[in-house]
């Protein structure tokens, strides 16, 4: 069941705010897509772990006007539609540590596969959707891009993260244990000093990718985490164009 409200055009995108039933309740979502003949390919673009916000929309909008039809879910949508965080955020904070926790908590492995899911099930029923999906996903979501590829391998055909944490650790959870399960092409771009993903994980995660032996790009930018986000002190425009263009690449080579 979804419900579409089209409540605007910019510069002949069409911007329609929606409601996804799950498995686990019903999510809100944006759907961004050029007004062009379609049917399209299709992106599942995961914001951060810091939720939905006015800079998402616009990289969602921008990718949208390469020729994809984007989804942008609210993956808190378990806990709360916004605000995410309705005070300054400071990690080092226990304020907004637990906050983060409240929010992110019920994302376990098995419900970011079964979100997964509800979402390439709603985009595969558009019929301005061609069935060639993509997935991207910043920090928090870059195990939610894995997951997404690896439970449906036969619609994911490219999946990145950018400044992903916890890509690879030491238990059976670890997203990396699904990669034999992955058939897309892969790209990642890593933070410097990222305490979410170390250069030591780093390491043992491209060891695993390698071992995987499917088509993949990693590279760690001279960046720190976040860095792909405009509107915050951490991003920075040389490096968040750079990993717009391998982007832009993935899918223009993957799903066209």
């Amino acid at each position: 069941m979804v419900k579409c409200f089209v409540f605007g055009a910019l510069n002949t995108m069409r911007e329609e705010k929606v409601e996804i039933k799950t498995a686990d309740g019903i999510a809100d979502a944006f759907v961004y897509a050029p007004d062009a003949q379609g049917p399209l390919p299709a992106v599942l673009y995961y914001p951060d772990g810091i939720g939905i916000r006015p800079a998402f929309h616009e990289m969602a909008k921008r990718l949208a006007g390469e020729g994809y039809v984007v989804l942008l879910p609210n993956i808190y949508y378990r806990t709360t539609t916004g605000p995410f965080f309705d005070f300054p955020l400071d990690f080092n904070d226990p304020k907004t540590r637990a906050r983060f926790a409240e929010l992110s908590g019920p994302l376990t492995p098995d419900a970011m596969e079964r979100d997964a899911l509800s979402y390439l099930e709603f985009l595969g029923q558009r019929p301005d959707v061609n069935g060639r999906m993509g997935v991207v996903g910043y920090c928090l979501t870059g195990r939610m891009a894995m997951r997404t590829a690896a439970v449906a391998p036969d619609r994911i055909l490219a999946a990145a993260a950018f400044h992903g944490g916890g890509l690879y650790a030491e238990d059976s959870t670890s997203p990396h244990v699904a990669l034999p399960h992955i058939k897309a092409r892969l790209l990642f771009g890593h933070a410097e000093n990222d305490q979410s993903m170390p250069a030591e994980a780093i390491a043992k995660f491209e060891a695993a990718l390698k071992e995987w032996g499917g088509t993949f790009e990693s590279e760690t930018y001279p960046a720190k985490h976040g860095w792909c986000v405009p509107g915050g002190e951490i991003y920075d425009e040389t490096q968040a164009e750079r990993h717009y263009a391998k982007l832009k690449g993935l899918f223009a080579d993957s799903l066209r």
